[in-house]
C-alpha cells in the first residue's frame, strides 16, 4: 500500500493528513501571491487624454494701436485740450473797442496738430442772460487753419476787434445801435470746434 495514502509513523495518520493538507495550503498560498505580483489587480490602464472633437476657434484679441514715439507729433485728442478766452484789457475807456482773442493748451504728453482755423472759431459776447454779439453772424471768408500745439503750452489763436454793437444775421449790412457803455460788465466765451471755453472772460465798458 501506498505510504502516501496510508501514512507510517509513530503517530495518527490523523496528524499525518493534516500536517500534508497545511503543507498544500502553503503551496496554494505561495502560488497565489506570486500572480498577484505579475498580473498586480488594481492597476488600469492608462486612459488617453480627452480631446475635443469640435475644432478650437483662436481667442480674439484686440490689438491696442502703437504707442506714439516721445516727441512724435500726434492728432489731438479734443477731450485734452482746453480753450481759454482773453480780451487784451479788463476794463475799456469811451471809445476804445475790446480785441478778442483766446489760447489753447494741450494736456497730451506729445505736440499734436488740431484744426483751429477761423471758421471753427466762434465768440459770443453776452451780459447777464442776454445775448449780445456772436461772431457768426456776419463773419466773411472764414479760412481753414491747424495748430501745433507743445504738452502744456499755450498758444494764442487769432484775434478780432468787437464794435461795442449788439449782432444778428440779419443786421450785417445796417448801421447798428452801440451797446450800454457806463460800466456795465459783458463776457466773453470762445468756442473751437466743439472746444468750449471753459471759464467766460468778464470785461468792463465804460
Amino acid at each position: 500500500m501506498s505510504t502516501f495514502r496510508t501514512p507510517v509513523g509513530p503517530q495518527s495518520s490523523k496528524v499525518y493528513w493534516r500536517r500534508r493538507l497545511i503543507v498544500a495550503l502553503g503551496l496554494v498560498a505561495v502560488i497565489i501571491i506570486v500572480l498577484l505580483i505579475v498580473n498586480r489587480p488594481g492597476e488600469s490602464a492608462p486612459t488617453p487624454a480627452a480631446t475635443s472633437s469640435s475644432p478650437t476657434s483662436p481667442t480674439a484679441t484686440a490689438e491696442a494701436p502703437p504707442a506714439a514715439a516721445p516727441g512724435e507729433t500726434v492728432v489731438c485728442d479734443p477731450a485734452m485740450v482746453t480753450v481759454e478766452a482773453t480780451t487784451d484789457a479788463g476794463e475799456y475807456d469811451s471809445g476804445v473797442n475790446p480785441v478778442l482773442s483766446f489760447s489753447l493748451k494741450s494736456r497730451m504728453t506729445n505736440p499734436c496738430t488740431i484744426s483751429a482755423g477761423s471758421n471753427l472759431q466762434e465768440f459770443v459776447i453776452t451780459s447777464g442772460s442776454d445775448l449780445i454779439w456772436n461772431s457768426k453772424d456776419c463773419q466773411v471768408d472764414p479760412v481753414e487753419a491747424t495748430a501745433t500745439l507743445l504738452p502744456g503750452v499755450p498758444l494764442a489763436g487769432s484775434s478780432l476787434t468787437w464794435d461795442r454793437t449788439r449782432s444778428t444775421p440779419d443786421t450785417c449790412d445796417t448801421e447798428r445801435d452801440q451797446v450800454d457803455a457806463s460800466g456795465a460788465t459783458y463776457r466773453l466765451d470762445v468756442k473751437v470746434g466743439d472746444i468750449k471755453s471753459g471759464d467766460s472772460r468778464a470785461f468792463i465798458l465804460n
